[in-house]
């Protein structure tokens, strides 16, 4: 997915909360907006959302001199989510679907994004989950169904903080036993790092590798290759979040997305309304998106 004229407010939107983050100083702030609306003039528009994200917060980074600016953030998210996970484990098994109940709940999660809402409360986080119960499934839930019962060796691409926690319920259905979970290689915006999988237990459930990137979203070329050769030999993909969709959606091979649609241009490839629940198959296996 390229990135449209219509990314660059949102990319700048973000660039300031990052800024204010790394920084109480408004005059900082004020000088980094600005580098950034200078190089804005010359960015390469044919690079998906999350390389242009990845490449101002490598900047970001040098000039503030924090490898995690989130650190702190995430360990917060990780923690409120793993109180959550005692009452949602017991409504996946009370489901009628276990997999897809635990699919709604990951989805759900996707929620947890300081990359579209830097100001997220714990009771967005609870309104998310109970709206999950009831949302639609947009795409191909039947078709994941059959991809994971007929899968021997699954990838599962996480998200964010906090939103990992989730993932345990989906994975815990699918098997752990046939799961690599893939974090980023290194800290990009809330994004989940080894060190949060640790945080939330999923280090004794599967096997965890970085994917040696920093990028919010999985950029192929910027991944180590031991990353890709397990995404090229991997049975089937579950790509969580909104960032490996943008990334990864025009890619051949049984990749399947679970986010949430959080702006109006994936609203528009996705033909569902922003808000929207997707469970989708990439378009690169399939000539195009199920919805």
């Amino acid at each position: 997915m390229n990135t449209s004229l219509d990314c660059i407010p949102c990319i700048l939107r973000q660039t300031l909360e990052a800024a204010r983050v790394a920084s109480s100083d408004p005059a900082e702030h004020e000088a980094f907006l600005r580098e950034v609306l200078t190089w804005a003039g010359k960015m390469d528009l044919r690079q998906s959302p999350p390389a242009i994200t990845q490449q101002i917060h490598h900047r970001l980074r040098e000039i503030s001199g924090k490898d995690d600016l989130y650190r702190a953030v995430k360990d917060r998210q990780n923690l409120m989510a793993m109180d959550m996970l005692p009452d949602l484990s017991a409504r996946v098994k009370a489901a009628k679907n276990p997999l897809l109940m635990s699919a709604r709940l990951a989805i759900a999660g996707n929620i947890i994004d300081l990359g579209v809402n830097g100001k997220l409360t714990e009771a967005d986080v609870h309104l998310a989950l109970k709206q999950a119960l009831t949302e639609p499934l947009s795409g191909d839930p039947d078709r994941f169904q059959t991809a994971v019962r007929e899968a021997h060796s699954i990838l599962y691409l996480a998200d964010n903080a906090g939103e990992i926690a989730f993932d345990r319920l989906l994975i815990e259905q699918i098997l752990p036993k046939r799961v690599t979970l893939a974090v980023r290689g290194a800290p990009a915006i809330n994004d989940a790092t080894c060190e949060d999988a640790r945080q939330v237990g999923l280090d004794q459930m599967v096997e965890v590798i970085g994917n040696g990137s920093d990028a919010p979203g999985t950029i192929l070329s910027d991944c180590s290759p031991e990353f890709y050769s397990r995404f090229r030999q991997a049975d089937l993909i579950i790509a969580k979040g909104q960032g490996n969709f943008e990334t990864l959606c025009d890619e051949p091979g049984n990749i399947f997305f679970l986010f949430k649609v959080k702006c109006p241009l994936v609203s528009e490839l996705v033909h569902q309304p922003v808000g929207s629940h997707m469970l989708v198959r990439s378009r690169g296996t399939q000539g195009e998106l199920a919805g």
